[in-house]
């Protein structure tokens, strides 16, 4: 309780309210344009806010993060364009129910849906988080080297059909991150020569390349879609939570699957929504209706994916260990101001995580509010152009790039990553993986060097309860993998 109650004098303070706000709002007017994205957003944003205090900082990204699948829904519905990636599912069944004069039933639902996702995954985490802190004593650098080896691994093998390509670029992500002077014996790694590798290849860069940069490229090429006559969404648009109680047997599996896959690295909102979304078509006595639209395949779908950010941030901050991107986005912001995620943070500033769960909750509230308001604001937003957006975001990308260290390099390395993010694209290969390869290749480096001095034989990085226990779960998922190949084979 008293952990509760400093959590709340922090989210309580002017500039952190104001960030929460922006951020909610922000990320709610970003997700509803189709092309951006919550990714886009927080990799142009992500400069700005290391000059804030950490969690003024953090509460703006964690708005951003958890709000643009709010407003993804609305082209998801409304247009059959999902606004974001991972409302693709959505378009299932609300757009169906859009040409059936349902609209606005289907928007209502989508937002209690929401909601309740986001809510029930808070509440999950500020329930579990004494627990993370009374486990946090146990982990040693050895454990971590082992969870980041797991997180890896999962990374790979989550991509099915492929997982050679995931592979391939997690390892790049890795040797990237090797590039510079190295902090030990202070040689130079891949350099070549140059004096403008010798401090390495930052991450800022690399993911406003890979997912800004890369994304304008793609709106700059493309042809500006047909603006389309956009269905009335009148009436009250709490409908859907009165609704959403005659599909409670759908919304808790739904959210708990939210929960469970945001919580594993490398998993994250398609694998949480394809499994609910396939237990609420089981369990449906209609189970035709799916992709017809059926009302709980829009509970199915947005209960999962919103539940899976706040569960996203329990490995970032009980491990330091990012679960996807945008997590991994976030950790550059604790690093900038001192603060180091994982089994510390609870036992030295046990109120800071508590106050990043209350923020996601708070985050909820906002959005809800203001979308009950402004939908009809919003769904104008859809009509952007394509070309307009492109030309935007690659200003403010090469602006955010610049703005990190005055570099000019930055820019180059930036465009440079944002063509090969574009080329990725066109392949229809993952980006993500370049990104948590960086990021985890980084932890492994440092935590297997702090744990050397300690290791007398291989064994010895696995004979630790912890790390032997994450050894068995490698084990276990790598052997599940093979067999799933086998099988299909």
């Amino acid at each position: 309780m008293e952990l509760l109650i400093e959590g709340f004098h922090v989210i309580a303070r002017l500039d952190v309210l104001i960030a929460l706000i922006i951020g909610a709002v922000g990320g709610v007017i970003i997700g509803a344009i189709p092309g951006v994205g919550a990714g886009v957003a927080i990799a142009i944003i992500l400069p700005a806010t290391f000059q804030f205090e950490a969690i003024v900082g953090l509460t703006l990204l964690l708005g951003i993060y958890g709000s643009a699948m709010f407003g993804g829904a609305i082209p998801a519905i409304l247009i059959n364009t999902p606004g974001t990636p991972v409302n693709a599912l959505t378009t299932y069944d609300g757009y169906p129910m859009t040409q059936r004069g349902e609209s606005r039933r289907a928007i209502s639902l989508a937002y209690s849906s929401s909601f309740f996702g986001g809510i029930f995954s808070v509440i999950c985490l500020i329930t579990i988080t004494p627990f993370l802190a009374s486990i946090a004593p146990l982990f040693g650098s050895r454990d971590i080297f082992m969870a980041a080896l797991l997180g890896a691994i999962l990374v790979i093998v989550s991509h099915r059909g492929k997982v050679l390509a995931a592979g391939m670029l997690v390892s790049f992500g890795i040797f990237i991150n090797n590039v510079g002077m190295e902090t030990i014996n202070y040689s130079n790694r891949y350099t070549f020569g140059l004096q403008s590798l010798i401090s390495g290849i930052a991450l800022i860069p690399v993911v406003i390349g890979l997912f800004a940069l890369s994304q304008a490229f793609v709106l700059l090429i493309e042809k500006d879609g047909q603006l389309e006559k956009l269905p009335e969404v009148k009436g009250n648009l709490l409908q859907g939570f009165s609704e959403l109680f005659r599909f409670k047997k759908v919304a808790f599996p739904s959210a708990g699957f939210g929960v469970i896959m945001g919580i594993i690295p490398g998993v994250g909102e398609f694998l949480a929504q394809f499994f609910s979304y396939s237990l609420a078509r089981m369990v449906s006595k209609k189970p035709e209706r799916f992709g017809n639209g059926a009302p709980d395949g829009i509970v199915a779908s947005e209960s999962a994916n919103n539940a899976v950010p706040a569960a996203a941030m329990i490995p970032l901050l009980s491990l330091g260990i990012p679960g996807e991107v945008l997590t991994a986005m976030m950790l550059s912001v604790f690093y900038v101001h001192n603060i180091i995620p994982g089994p510390t943070l609870f036992q030295t500033r046990p109120e800071f995580p508590v106050s990043l769960y209350l923020c996601l909750l708070v985050v909820n509230v906002i959005i809800l509010v203001f979308l009950l308001f402004a939908t009809r604001f919003i769904m104008h937003l859809i009509r952007i152009p394509t070309r307009f957006l492109g030309v935007c975001i690659l200003t403010l990308g090469l602006i955010g790039v610049y703005s990190i260290r005055n570099s000019f390099v930055d820019c180059i390395i930036g465009v440079a990553f944002g063509v090969l993010g574009y080329i990725l694209k066109r392949l229809q290969l993952p980006i993500v993986p370049i990104i948590l390869g960086m990021v985890l290749g980084g932890i492994m480096e440092v935590k297997l060097r702090n744990s050397m001095a300690r290791l007398e034989t291989p064994i010895d990085l696995i004979n630790r309860p912890v790390s032997g226990t994450i050894f068995v779960l490698i084990l276990i998922v790598l052997l599940a993998h093979f067999y799933a190949l086998y099988r299909k084979k």
